[in-house]
């Protein structure tokens, strides 16, 4: 098993075979929280523009998502996991676009399976990957709102790539890393409307979930749907 780490849109670009597309902060730690409250399927767009059409043209699909951490005029919530954590999503669509992780989801035109990576249920993509066993696994942190690296997305990509390769990995030592960097903005008192300092732990909690969330193919683009590991 041949396993690549990449970066940001480049990277997704690049990724080939089972390719799994990483962001911890937020959207694929939310994806997870939204199946887990009951999520039906989630709608993954780059264009904003083609969100509100989406929205526009199917009333009862819930939108969700950020620009610059923040939620968009008109979206029924942000990309905060803290801020869906007791609703009740059973049955519905959501559409969700964000400024790094669906951006990475799109643009892996080159991928032969698509998951989507985050700690909160990075235990289940090992297994996954382990019992499909392909020849080629590619890791993309999308960083930053696909501009730059950050640590819990490459934490996130060595954790996975270290499981698979039986190597020792220090979650606790990475989630200190994480806190004092990358992590902080959650802490800053002018975020905290739209990125509490809640999410930080809640994006953190290790393996949480027991699926994978894996991209299909649709005639309107992709489809993120759970998968319960067997």
């Amino acid at each position: 098993m041949n396993i690549s780490i990449l970066q940001m849109i480049e990277g997704a670009r690049e990724a080939k075979g089972l390719t799994v597309i990483i962001d911890v902060f937020r959207a694929f730690s939310l994806a997870c929280y939204a199946f887990d409250r009951g999520a039906d399927r989630i709608i993954p767009v780059g264009d904003i523009k083609l969100a509100y059409a989406l929205k526009e043209a199917n009333p009862d699909y819930i939108l969700i998502g950020e620009r610059n951490e923040n939620k968009m005029p008109g979206f029924d919530f942000g990309n905060s996991p803290t801020h869906i954590l007791n609703e009740d999503f059973r049955g519905k669509t959501l559409v969700h676009t964000t400024s790094a992780g669906t951006q990475g989801l799109v643009n892996a035109i080159n991928a032969s399976e698509i998951l989507t990576g985050s700690f909160v249920n990075a235990g289940a993509i090992v297994n996954y990957i382990r019992s499909s066993n392909p020849n080629e696994v590619s890791l993309v942190c999308m960083g930053y709102s696909a501009q730059r690296e950050t640590e819990e997305d490459n934490f996130c990509a060595e954790y996975i790539k270290n499981e698979l390769e039986d190597r020792e990995n220090n979650f606790e030592f990475s989630k200190r890393v994480i806190r004092e960097t990358s992590g902080r903005r959650f802490f800053e008192d002018g975020k905290q409307e739209f990125s509490p300092s809640s999410d930080f732990e809640l994006c953190l909690e290790l393996s949480r979930f027991s699926f994978v969330i894996r991209a299909e193919k649709s005639e309107n683009g992709l489809i993120l749907k759970k998968v319960n590991q067997k």
